[in-house]
């Protein structure tokens, strides 16, 4: 009940004990309570604290309940006075905030160009996302091009997420449909879909890129190596041009979760799944099964496999004529090829 005045359950207890009798002292009100006595001690110095209780004029040492109109009427003006302090360093705080993010923005300005920035190592680059994620209004929406997430990059990315996602900001994130092979990677990506984020996978991707509120986009220096440093993309035709792309393979990759597209009927054209139409294209542009693995996120084995099966399926004799066969029947989109 007083509990908001920073009483607590036991030290409430003694007071309004006090209260019903004045003269009690802490042996009876231990008694009374069923407490220890050490506790029902400790309690009354701290109601002296809050000075709902005084020292005795008629009996010196003992401890008299001060009224409540009076003792909790003060205690509650300290309370108001301590909140408005603590509004006020907020205020100040706020002001002070403004002031050295402004001041930090003016420096990184003038060493780059205003609509293009440089991190340089991960620290930066993570601390840059929490700073974009925590400001985020409306959308996220995000490439992860790889076969598994590490556990550290799964404790950072958790809270930013979860923050997010309670905020009601829309989250679109397309991972590699080989993340399935990596079980906390899996764990982690049901999650966030069980949270009310929209996934999706793919059998390929482009590479890494994350784009908050359609305005600014992180992508890496080095897709090859994302610790070597990120740019932050800020002008409008660029980052116009990567939400387009994002929209395009958003289309065609499929919801986690739910099963492949099954083959053709009887009587019906062959039809290759996704990743056979990936491992196509990227044979056609020239691409080594180390390259292909690589991109896809699965096994050399795995791109070999494939690639034979499909051989096999074509009667090619090699794996590049089974790719040229296949675009020449229609098996894959010449689109996918630019």
């Amino acid at each position: 009940m007083l509990s908001s005045l920073g009483l607590d359950a036991t030290t409430e207890a003694v007071y309004k004990e006090m209260l019903k009798s004045p003269t009690s002292g802490a042996a009876d009100i231990a008694e009374r309570l069923g407490l220890e006595r050490a506790r029902v001690t400790s309690a009354m110095e701290e109601l002296a604290r809050l000075l709902l209780v005084r020292p005795s004029w008629q009996e010196p040492g003992a401890l008299r309940p001060v009224e409540p109109e009076v003792g909790l009427r003060y205690l509650l003006d300290r309370k108001e006075a301590e909140l408005q302090r603590r509004l006020e360093e907020i205020e100040r705080g706020r002001r002070e905030l403004v002031e050295v993010v402004a001041e930090y923005s003016g420096l990184n300005q003038s060493a780059q160009h205003p609509d293009s920035e440089i991190l340089t190592g991960i620290d930066a680059i993570r601390l840059r996302i929490e700073s974009l994620a925590t400001g985020c209004t409306d959308e996220v929406m995000a490439f992860v091009p790889s076969p598994s997430m590490s556990s550290a990059n799964m404790a950072a990315s958790r809270p930013l997420d979860s923050n997010a996602l309670n905020r009601s900001i829309r989250m679109r994130s397309i991972y590699l449909e080989s993340i399935k092979n990596d079980g906390e990677t899996t764990e982690y990506v049901h999650w966030l879909a069980e949270q009310g984020a929209q996934v999706r996978v793919a059998p390929t991707l482009p590479p890494r890129m994350v784009i908050y509120d359609r305005s600014t986009a992180i992508v890496p220096v080095d897709p090859e190596e994302t610790r070597k440093g990120a740019l932050v993309l800020r002008g409008h035709g660029v980052v116009s041009a990567l939400c387009e792309l994002f929209e395009r393979v958003w289309e065609s990759s499929q919801p986690v979760g739910e099963p492949p597209a099954e083959g053709a009927a009887p009587g019906e054209e062959p039809q290759l799944s996704a990743r056979s139409q990936a491992i196509v294209v990227l044979l056609a542009k020239g691409h080594t099964d180390e390259m292909i693995a690589r991109r896809l996120g699965v096994s050399v084995r795995t791109v070999r496999r494939e690639t034979a099966e499909l051989a096999a399926q074509l009667g090619a004799r090699t794996k590049f004529q089974a790719g040229a066969m296949a675009l020449i029947q229609g098996w894959v989109d010449p689109e996918l090829l630019r």
